[in-house]
């Protein structure tokens, strides 16, 4: 699913300890606009680290994290680390980022959604709500009225991943960034959500190429049912980054014992 594009996250050199134990060591890493990627590898590998560094939460002891300025004319690259407070939460807003526990706050379905809408965009109740209709029915969930109202502690599990979703979709986002999206949920919820990882990627408007998708998974059906470019950390770098299909096929002594062993780590709490 790679697009010959414009480059929208490049990773050179980075390097990450913790306490003096090294989680990332010399990662390089290049991912194009319009890409649709999983991040995959062992409990400890370092991909959540990983990230947390292109989302800006973490600062590298080496190297750098260059992403695309969608707020900037032209797009350039800009290091990340380098980013003013302000000049972050400026790129942030052209980001959606789901997390594993979908950080949902107490309260309505359409507070959840129109928080930003209404913090950073400035936008009007009537047009919050349009806007949550919208994403709400992109994601598969009701968008009347009462459901809006609903309160997001009632929610099952697959619900609330939805919502998660759709709040990060209200946004407009260019890149779209998964942590673990479909653990914990039952496989007939799981495999709705990865059909809408795969949808929302592809939602953009006339004109405009795919989003990029950046999902952290051990879901092996996911792999199997999305295909996606598959970059696997070992031992702090990039051990493999290849489409799936070659992924599947690898006899490498690092990759066959982890792609065999994926769907335990699915069921489990996955590693960092």
């Amino acid at each position: 699913m790679e697009t010959e594009t414009a480059t929208e996250i490049r990773i050179e050199g980075l390097t990450k300890a913790f306490d003096g134990q090294s989680v990332l060591r010399g990662c390089d890493l290049e991912i194009a606009q319009g890409s649709f990627i999983a991040l995959v590898g062992g409990s400890g590998c370092g991909k959540t680290v990983l990230l947390n560094h292109m989302l800006g939460l973490l600062r590298p002891d080496a190297g750098r994290v260059m992403v695309a300025a969608h707020n900037r004319p032209g797009a350039p690259l800009v290091d990340v680390a380098a980013l003013a407070a302000g000049e972050l939460a400026e790129l942030h807003t052209h980001w959606g980022v789901v997390f594993q526990r979908n950080a949902l706050f107490s309260g309505s379905v359409l507070d959840n959604i129109g928080l930003w809408l209404e913090e950073v965009r400035h936008l009007d109740a009537d047009a919050i709500a349009e806007i949550a209709r919208q994403v709400l029915d992109a994601v598969g969930l009701a968008s009347d009225a009462a459901f809006l109202d609903s309160r997001v502690d009632s929610l099952s599990g697959g619900m609330a991943k939805r919502i998660a979703i759709a709040r990060a979709l209200a946004m407009a986002p260019r890149c779209m960034f998964f942590d673990e999206p479909t653990t914990g949920l039952d496989p007939i919820t799981a495999s709705q959500i990865q059909d809408l990882l795969l949808s929302t990627h592809f939602e953009h408007e006339a004109g405009d190429r795919p989003r990029t998708t950046v999902i952290i998974t051990h879901d092996k059906d996911l792999l199997v049912r999305l295909r996606p470019r598959v970059v696997m950390l070992h031992e702090g770098r990039v051990s493999f980054d290849g489409p799936f299909e070659a992924f599947e096929a690898s006899a490498s002594p690092i990759i066959r014992p982890y792609f065999e062993v994926m769907p335990v780590l699915h069921r489990g709490e996955p590693g960092r």
